[in-house]
């Protein structure tokens, strides 16, 4: 609930900021999302606070450690990825935030008038997922392109009558 009414759907900015958010979206693959919040302090702490270039340093040892520590999800194709994806990100000449953020859509939409209606992925992440595959991210599939998108207020999916909505009618 608290992250629903602080966090999501909240536009985010930043490389590291955004790093984390797309971390956790790949964790989050299969599991529940409640699960991962709880784990949120503990994958702060295993992965640097997301830096980054300092993920982007981490070793096989690293990633053996990860494995080892139950605070966070161990799984090894997750894990493999995120540092991955650290390494791809700090190869993007416009940063992270810049590239992912060129995805968002531009002008208002519809707002979903209940859960029902919205959608798993979008024309937008199904780009954003092809693109960040192209430039050497791993565990970034649409579905994945747009839960990040949601989280981090690229799109607003906020049901008509949340109070979280931003207008009456529209999404940004």
């Amino acid at each position: 609930m608290t992250y629903h009414d602080e966090e999501w759907g909240t536009p985010l900015h930043g490389d590291d900021a955004l790093f984390e958010r797309l971390c956790l979206e790949a964790f989050q693959s299969g599991l529940s999302w409640i699960t991962i919040l709880r784990k949120r302090p503990a994958f702060r702490a295993a992965f640097a606070g997301f830096s980054v270039p300092a993920v982007a340093a981490f070793t096989d040892d690293d990633e053996a450690r990860l494995m080892a520590d139950a605070g966070i999800v161990r799984n090894r194709a997750k894990i493999a990825a995120a540092v991955r994806n650290a390494r791809a990100a700090l190869e993007l000449p416009e940063g992270l935030d810049a590239l992912l953020w060129s995805f968002a859509p531009d002008g208002p939409r519809r707002r979903p008038a209940a859960l029902a209606e919205v959608p798993a992925t979008s024309p937008e992440s199904v780009a954003m997922a092809k693109e960040l595959k192209r430039r050497g991210f791993a565990f970034v599939g649409p579905t994945t392109a747009y839960a990040l998108m949601q989280a981090t207020g690229m799109v607003d999916d906020h049901v008509a009558d949340c109070f979280r909505a931003t207008a009456p009618g529209a999404a940004g």
